[in-house]
């Protein structure tokens, strides 16, 4: 996945997670959700038993055709339609067990989750290993003396370790609202065509085969969970940019308080080592900020479905997660990169 072009993946690109955002793995996700349906709906009742368990092991080793389906997106606004016709043309009469009773939001939906569940279990893995390593430096550098400053002019005296609990504690908070914010997305949708679709009989299950919870009620236009995610998302990124435009003040030609290791070089000044890890964070809590605003845009659905407010969270929110997944990596990078934090500094 990248932002602008692939020169820039470089310094954009976060490989783990745009894994978890890949076309691969979205229509990985819409088979499970597919296969989970039909096994569930059969021992339910609802469809023949028979057929469902064999529909539901041949849509779990299906390979869709992806040209197709991104053909049908076009055509239809979305690739589950041409996905169902694509299982429905090899399924013989298992074409009974499949999909009947569903939606295209459920699909979408519920892939979204699952989605959500892997970038949130990354995300995690990420903040507490750079709380960890925030910790380990307070241990070695935590006492060395800096220049407090307030409005950027200098103030009192402080120490690294004041300065980098102002980095680390908001990474603890989020860690606590991540755990929140899943139980809100990581859900199952199953509502039918127009959100009032009775599958209580069905539901457990398929929320069981698929490591999500049941929705006690349709979220097909309640999208306060997945807009809270995305506002989570800036809120990493802006506590990772704070850190990188600290880092960024305290690396500057006459202020000298941290000594970076690493790229930065400049192509007409040899003299120079800009902090580009740092500088980096800025930008991506930057982009998130404004992304997140957008997303709020998706909170407004015309009755039982918008199609124009739905898409637009399939455009918006895997770059938030992107930016998050890079930003952690580059605030890790960076920490790692610090030889030297405190002194020399200004005095008043």
């Amino acid at each position: 996945m990248s932002f602008a072009n692939s020169l820039y993946d470089g310094l954009f690109a976060d490989p783990d997670m745009a894994e978890l955002w890949s076309a691969d793995a979205q229509t990985s996700h819409m088979l499970a959700f597919e296969s989970a349906f039909s096994r569930a709906m059969g021992r339910a009742g609802r469809f023949d038993a028979a057929l469902a368990a064999q529909a539901a092991d041949y849509i779990a080793s299906f390979t869709p055709d992806r040209a197709d389906l991104s053909a049908g997106a076009g055509r239809d606004g979305l690739p589950v339609p041409a996905l169902i016709k694509q299982l429905k043309a090899g399924a013989g009469a298992d074409a009974a067990a499949i999909h009947t009773g569903a939606t295209s939001q459920d699909v979408l939906d519920t892939a979204l989750a699952l989605t959500l569940r892997a970038t949130s279990d990354l995300i995690e893995t990420q903040l507490s290993a750079l709380a960890q390593q925030l910790t380990d430096l307070t241990a070695t550098h935590g006492t060395a003396p800096l220049m407090g400053r307030t409005r950027m002019q200098a103030a009192l005296p402080i120490t690294v370790a004041d300065r980098i609990r102002t980095w680390r504690e908001p990474l603890v908070d989020h860690s606590a609202r991540l755990a929140m914010a899943r139980a809100q997305v990581e859900r199952l949708s199953l509502a039918g065509p127009v959100g009032n679709g009775d599958f209580v009989d069905v539901a457990v299950s398929m929320a069981q085969a698929l490591g999500l919870t049941p929705a006690a009620v349709s979220w097909h236009t309640d999208r306060s969970g997945i807009v809270s995610y995305a506002n989570l998302l800036a809120l990493i990124t802006g506590s990772l940019g704070k850190m990188g435009q600290d880092v960024a003040l305290m690396a500057q030609q006459g202020i000298g308080e941290v000594t970076l290791s690493g790229g930065g070089a400049s192509s007409a000044m040899a003299h120079k080592h800009n902090p580009v890890l740092a500088e980096l964070l800025v930008t991506l809590a930057r982009f998130n900020a404004a992304q997140s605003g957008l997303m709020q845009q998706a909170m407004v659905h015309e009755q039982e479905r918008s199609g124009a407010a739905w898409a637009l969270e399939w455009m918006v929110l895997p770059l938030m997660a992107q930016a998050t997944g890079r930003a952690l990596t580059v605030a890790r990078n960076l920490t790692a990169s610090i030889k030297v934090i405190g002194e020399p500094h200004k005095s008043v």
